[in-house]
């Protein structure tokens, strides 16, 4: 449920930044840079963890 979260703001801050150049993590977090890219190393990583782990949990993907 966290990867799952993660990704969701990730996502929405992604198309802040495209369709309004408006960068949400930047603006909560940018007064510290350390906890700004902690922030994006968790949605990567989560990224790479719902890859990994989605066919097993998906109904849709487990038929295939």
């Amino acid at each position: 449920m966290v990867t799952f979260l993660l990704l969701v703001v990730g996502g929405l801050n992604w198309g802040l930044v495209g369709l309004l150049d408006f960068n949400l993590v930047s603006l909560l977090f940018g007064s510290v840079p350390v906890l700004e890219k902690v922030v994006y190393l968790l949605v990567g990583v989560s990224a790479v963890y719902e890859v990994l782990t989605h066919p097993k949990s998906c109904k849709l993907c487990a038929r295939g």
